[in-house]
């Protein structure tokens, strides 16, 4: 899988990489649609790099579809964040006929609030996310708000994020709502949690 890194505009330092679908030859033509990868929480060391990023990435360029993994700007509480992934959203917008959304634990929670404010969106997937990020980025109300379809992924050993009621909304709105048995990290699963979202946001791009 090849790469090329991406700097993100928006007046924040928001800085990517642009993992390219597998193709068969060089002369293939590229892609027409991009999955955008939110990353954890910055201040616990989450960056582009994590490895749940990397399974999704993985699995949508295996099944013809780029990826756009980029780190957050400056720590802003959750505010600039959702800013920044709404701005690589644009980015991927601009470039691609269809476009999904994908985030991990506290990315899990900015891809629903920046979905929820993007009804070109073809779908979005949220991992393990937590329900709040701070009193203006509520992920159960950002739910309500949602114009595509929503796949939620959560673990039922999860004690770090408050995933419960982002769960229970989800079921109330028949979204596709998976659990699995493990903790917040995906010990050792995420292989099937790449193929999860992949399957789910690869068949909707």
């Amino acid at each position: 899988m090849s790469s090329d890194p991406v700097l993100v505009p928006g007046g924040r330092d928001v800085r990517g990489t642009l993992d390219y679908a597998a193709s068969e030859s060089e002369e293939a033509d590229r892609a027409s649609a991009c999955v955008v990868a939110c990353p954890p929480h910055p201040q616990h060391r989450g960056h582009r790099g994590d490895e749940r990023l990397r399974a999704v990435s993985d699995a949508v360029t295996d099944r013809g579809v780029d990826c756009l993994r980029f780190d957050y700007g400056d720590w802003d509480e959750g505010y600039g964040e959702c800013t920044d992934a709404d701005n690589a959203v644009g980015w991927a917008l601009e470039r691609y006929e269809r476009v999904g959304l994908f985030g991990f634990s506290f990315g899990g929670t900015v891809a629903l609030v920046t979905a929820a404010e993007r009804p070109e969106l073809r779908g979005v997937s949220a991992l393990a996310p937590t329900a709040e990020l701070n009193p203006d980025a509520d992920a159960v109300d950002a739910l309500d708000e949602i114009d595509c379809p929503v796949q939620l992924v959560v673990a039922t050993r999860d004690t770090t994020a408050d995933w419960e009621p982002v769960a229970e909304r989800a079921r109330a709105l028949d979204c596709a709502v998976t659990e699995l048995s493990t903790d917040h990290f995906f010990l050792g699963q995420t292989d099937e949690v790449g193929e999860l979202v992949g399957d789910f946001l690869g068949s909707r791009l």
